[in-house]
């Protein structure tokens, strides 16, 4: 998905700016004519960082937490479009601590949600996960939550010119919580490696291909829109054997069980939601469910058969053979850097 990105004297606000995704879309932004990118999240640390590698006027700090609402509606005035990817992540740490995920993942999109209207931004991207489909834990709640969210303020403010859209995909390499790195310094310290279920398969894509997806939900003129990446998956097994190819290195295995809220597979579209999914090749695009509370008027007209249709699934999904999976990692910076260390 090729964008052709015009921000001239537009402002970009990116939530949780610090983290992997804020970092990818960040350096993409840099090379457009974008008059300003504000970076807002509550890491001090990391934001000194990433202002002591550039140099560009272009860029603003902004210290906060999407908690907090005066916050964030101070730090979003003036701004034209924001990227939301500010989240409680870790699926093990939400199921112990589920009202922290409330009370980000939830109460801090109502926080963004509530400031665009009131500043009167343009567009706004929100970042959910495969998890939010048939959730069964406190992190997929919490996203799915976040969702309907989004879907409730396109309903109740038809009037607002601010357009509203949620991009969902499943994991994405090397970032914050990618099982990869923890394998890696497995296999080269010559540890066993932990690996939950052989057979667990997850979804596989790039944060190059996370950034396009959103860009490409940026361009959407139509609010309520869930765009979700279509993706290829693989087995933990056939994972771990392609990083020990990479790494000219037969890892034993140690098979430590499921953690805490974990699927044996991931779902990126319910049953319900491949009914109406409208199908745009690398990618799928849900529409909003425009009917209102008077259900008598919709009777007559009848509803797809769901039962005619299956869910999106990281089994059912295009399954990566192990050459694959090698050919796919080996395009990526992190494993290059790897290797020469």
């Amino acid at each position: 998905m090729k964008q052709s990105l015009n921000f001239t004297n537009k402002s970009i606000l990116i939530t949780g700016g610090t983290g992997s995704f804020g970092n990818t879309i960040f350096k993409k932004l840099l090379e457009t004519d974008v008059s300003e990118i504000r970076i807002f999240s509550r890491d001090e640390k990391k934001q000194n960082d990433m202002r002591e590698k550039i140099n560009d006027r272009r860029v603003q700090f902004f210290i906060g937490d999407v908690r907090d609402y005066e916050s964030f509606l101070y730090s979003s005035k003036g701004v034209n479009y924001i990227f939301h990817a500010a989240a409680l992540k870790q699926v093990p740490s939400c199921e112990f601590y589920p009202i922290e995920a409330v009370k980000t993942n939830i109460i801090g999109t109502e926080n963004v949600l509530k400031s665009s209207l009131i500043n009167d931004i343009d567009k706004v991207v929100l970042l959910s996960t495969d998890k939010a489909v048939y959730p069964i834990n406190a992190m997929g709640i919490s996203k799915a939550m976040m969702e309907k969210l989004m879907l409730s303020k396109v309903l109740l403010n038809k009037g607002s010119r601010t357009i509203f859209s949620a991009t969902r995909y499943g994991n994405v390499l090397f970032s914050r919580g990618s099982v990869i790195p923890l394998f890696i310094e497995q296999i080269l310290g010559k540890k066993e490696v932990t690996i939950t279920d052989p057979n667990m398969t997850r979804f596989l894509m790039t944060l190059t291909q996370s950034v396009d997806l959103v860009l490409y939900a940026f361009q959407n003129e139509e609010s309520g829109n869930i765009f979700v990446q279509k993706s290829p998956s693989c087995t933990i097994d056939n994972l771990v054997k392609a990083l020990g190819i990479i790494f000219n290195h037969d890892p034993k295995i140690k098979i430590i069980g499921t953690r805490h809220g974990e699927k044996l597979y991931e779902s990126l579209l319910s049953r319900e939601e491949m009914a109406k999914a409208i199908d745009k090749d690398k990618f799928f695009k849900i529409p909003p469910d425009n009917r209102d509370l008077n259900y008598d008027e919709y009777f007559e007209k009848g509803q797809i058969e769901i039962s005619k249709f299956q869910e999106y699934t990281s089994h059912n999904t295009k399954r990566l053979s192990v050459n694959e999976i090698v050919k796919l990692l080996l395009d990526q910076e992190f494993i290059q850097r790897k290797l020469y260390e």
